[in-house]
């Protein structure tokens, strides 16, 4: 939970800083070092100052603020910083899209310095009114505080889930804690969250409730009561313990866990079958129950095999499940490699054989090496010198490897015109090639589609990088025609990446499983940027469940010797889009 507070306050020294005009590296620096303390496995208090130090991007003024955060819960310069910027600015840098400069601006020639008159002078025409806005400029910031308004009521899962799970790990160390889980649509692990869900049983529920209420991340107690205890964390986030009896565990936690649609369906089917489900139990018209001890029981009451929560959406799960049709849910334990991985190459912030290292610990059996292309100058991208320097640096370092295989590759830029940022010649080079779009997102859906459509026509393409480009919570998927990317995939044998990082989730569940319907095949990747990232494997897995995604319909779950086959056998010729 530290690790988080300081990087928010880092993340705020580095909001304030652009509304100042301070130096864009120095900027920078700050929304990596925040990155860095965000996906640690280990929290700062538990690391010596040699440790932190070791850290890419922590240097030792950075150190002296961390610790003086831990020592007195604030950051001395963040506070002279908050001084000297005029309150509310900051706040209007909250719009996705509106910039400090344009920030700065509005509050200067309208005085505005909150979301709701920044709202209103959009849609009276007012903000056109200031210098360099135009209406085309009204009409993003009203989408922008539209996103915003819509994430300030839901979350994004990888923000979530790690708040979630520290809490769970706290409470099952109370004493006398019999079970407890998350339930709700974090266990469905959807995209964005509300609120926390949480169901124990305990000896002393009330041991457990003075626990809760406790935890050093509850800022505020909103109820607590024998059966229902909800707080405020420090972020603004609702969490609900719920104490229920432990042979209603099973049935309390399939009904908490929803979603509200799915469990209409099952009570239909129980009203059918002369039952009665509730988060109490299964039972018959006499009364007698027939489970709730277990979510098994529960589903194995109604005729029905287990349905697993990613599942629990109305789409068609219940039907297949009464016919068989259950498909054979992918795992993390079938993933054998990461093929979208940064090093420091270009704006990753490991060496190779740390990359290396960690994907062994993971007990993958591959990993790629796709660090970004020259155009995208910002992230220290590779023009073709610097990635045959690479190559030959991946080559040694295969030597010595046995039964591990790093693969050669880049994230290769697609250009407005739909050009690829590198020359044939030197793709041809590499093992695995990425095709992503970085800029130009507002463009037509014809011009974005035609962009992916010629990096699919590639010969030396494999793979179209987070397709829709979306970028939670603060960018919504631009306008790409999928069906016909669909189709061009499937027919040249590109695979779509389902992108892990939780603030990408792209491909979604919705749009994975649509590909898997058109025959393409899929890969989940972390596009980590840090070694510890590719923990994020976890949140991709999960939108290829959600996506009814079996573990063929994911590539990076073959072995080495597969996956080296599939790379040898050249894709379909080339598109005959021009």
């Amino acid at each position: 939970m530290k690790n988080r507070e300081i990087a928010k306050a880092l993340n705020t020294i580095a909001d304030l800083l652009e509304i100042r005009g301070d130096n864009p590296f120095r900027i920078r620096a700050y929304r990596r070092a925040a990155q860095i303390l965000e996906d640690l496995q280990r929290s700062v208090e538990e690391m010596s100052d040699q440790e932190l130090l070791s850290l890419p991007g922590i240097g030792k003024d950075l150190l002296t603020k961390i610790r003086q955060y831990q020592r007195e819960g604030k950051m001395e310069f963040l506070e002279q910083l908050k001084r000297e910027v005029p309150e509310g600015l900051t706040e209007l840098m909250a719009v996705p899209g509106l910039g400090p400069a344009t920030a700065r601006l509005i509050y200067e020639h309208l005085g505005i310095r909150d979301v709701d008159a920044l709202e209103r002078a959009a849609m009276e025409g007012v903000l056109r009114g200031v210098p360099g806005i135009r209406e085309k400029t009204e009409k993003n910031i009203l989408k922008g505080i539209q996103i915003l308004k819509r994430t300030r009521v839901r979350r994004p899962i990888g923000m979530v889930m790690p708040l979630a799970e520290e809490i769970l790990e706290a409470l099952r160390e109370v004493k006398g804690v019999k079970r407890c889980a998350i339930a709700g649509s974090l266990r469905r692990w959807k995209e964005t969250i509300k609120d926390v869900d949480i169901l124990a049983c305990a000896e002393d529920p009330q041991r457990l409730i003075r626990a809760f209420v406790s935890l050093p991340s509850v800022e505020r107690v909103l109820v607590s009561g024998p059966a229902k205890t909800s707080v405020i964390l420090r972020d603004a986030l609702q969490v609900d313990l719920r104490i229920v009896q432990e042979d209603s565990f099973g049935s309390a936690l399939q009904y908490f866990t929803g979603s509200k649609e799915h469990n209409i369906r099952l009570r239909e089917l129980a009203q059918r079958k002369g039952l009665k489900v509730n988060e109490y139990g299964v039972y018959r018209s006499d009364g007698t129950r027939i489970g709730g001890e277990t979510e098994e029981g529960v589903y194995q009451a109604l005729g029905l095999p287990f349905i697993p929560p990613e599942l629990r959406e109305d789409r068609g799960e219940i039907e297949a499940a009464m016919d068989g049709r259950l498909p054979e849910l992918i795992s993390i334990e079938d993933i054998r490699g990461d093929l979208h991985i940064h090093s420091i190459y270009s704006d990753g912030r490991n060496r190779l054989e740390e990359l290396v290292e960690e994907a062994m610990r993971r007990g993958y059996q591959y990993i790629a090496i796709t660090d970004h292309s020259r155009r995208l100058a910002i992230a220290g991208g590779l023009d073709e010198d610097r990635i045959l320097e690479q190559i030959r640096e991946i080559d040694a370092l295969n030597k010595k490897l046995n039964g591990f295989r790093v693969f050669s590759g880049v994230e290769v830029d697609i250009m407005n015109d739909g050009r690829l940022d590198l020359p044939e010649e030197t793709l041809s080079r590499l093992d695995f090639v990425i095709a992503s779009i970085h800029s130009g997102l507002k463009q037509s859906s014809e011009i974005l589609t035609m962009r992916i459509l010629k990096a699919i026509g590639s010969s030396y393409v494999r793979m179209i990088g987070h397709p829709t480009g979306r970028l939670m919570p603060d960018r919504d998927a631009c306008e790409v025609d999928l069906e016909t990317v669909y189709r061009e995939a499937s027919r040249t044998g590109t695979a779509l990446e389902i992108n892990a990082f939780p603030m990408r989730l792209d491909l979604n569940d919705t749009a994975a499983r649509r590909a898997a319907e058109h025959g393409v095949k899929l890969i989940i990747s972390t596009d980590a940027h840090l070694k510890d990232q590719m923990g994020y494997m976890r949140y991709g897995v999960a939108v290829a469940r959600r996506a009814w995604l079996r573990k063929e319909d994911v590539l990076n779950t073959l072995t080495l010797p597969e996956f080296q086959n599939w790379l040898r056998n050249r894709k379909a010729p080339h598109s005959l889009i021009s």
